[in-house]
This record gives C-alpha cells, structure tokens and sequence, in this order.
C-alpha cells in the first residue's frame, strides 16, 4: 500500500505542524493571525481566550492572562513562521512551540499544505 506524503515522518517538508504561542491580549493576537494567514505562513490560525500562565521571570513569580494562538502550517515552513513569530511578538521570549499531530484528514491536509505554498 502506498504511503501517504502527508503523514510523513516527523521533519519531512509535507508534514502538518501545529505552531503554538502565547500573546498578552487579543489585540495583539489577531494581528499576528492575520499577518500569518496574508503571507502564507499559515492556512488557519485559532485563537483561545481564558489562558492563565503562571511562570517565573527575571526571578520573579509571574501570573498572566493570556490568548493561545495556533498556527496550522506545514514543517517545510518552521524556520520561516518561528522567525516571523520572534520578530513580531511583544514578549522578550515568546513561547513557540510545534506539534506534528500523528493523524489527521487528509482533505484537511491538503488544503492547508496549498494555502500555505500559495504565494499569490
């Protein structure tokens, strides 16, 4: 039986990822969302209100509410969206974390691998 080139190994270019971060406010959010999704580093971008983080910085204990944002992209664009996400978050270390879910539909799989090489 064939093999799937969307289900790939882990670190194949076809591979689906999943890139998560975290922003202060919604604001913020969603012009990282749409800027991800206009120069096609994206194909869909959700975003979650109702975040709380709890965490230490600079030795100090923080909590903050936050909105998750994942970015569905393809792993070929990791590089790419990581940087982009570097130098337009606000956070001096953002979060950036990517996920290659195991399975998924393959029609779904398609149709963000073509919004994300569509360059037009």
């Amino acid at each position: 039986m064939p093999q799937n080139p969307l289900v790939s190994p882990l670190g194949k270019p076809n591979k689906l990822l999943v890139v998560v971060t975290s922003l202060p406010n919604m604001e913020t959010a969603t012009t990282l969302a749409k800027a991800l999704v206009e120069t096609h580093l994206a194909a869909c971008v959700q975003m979650n209100e109702g975040l709380y983080s709890v965490y230490r910085w600079e030795g100090k204990l923080c909590e903050e509410q936050e909105i998750l944002l994942s970015a569905k992209t393809m792993a070929h664009q990791w590089e790419e969206i990581c940087a982009f996400i570097k130098a337009s978050h606000p956070y001096d270390l953002p979060e950036i974390l990517a996920f290659s879910p195991e399975q998924y539909d393959q029609q779904y799989g398609q149709w963000v691998k073509s919004e994300v090489n569509s360059k037009a």
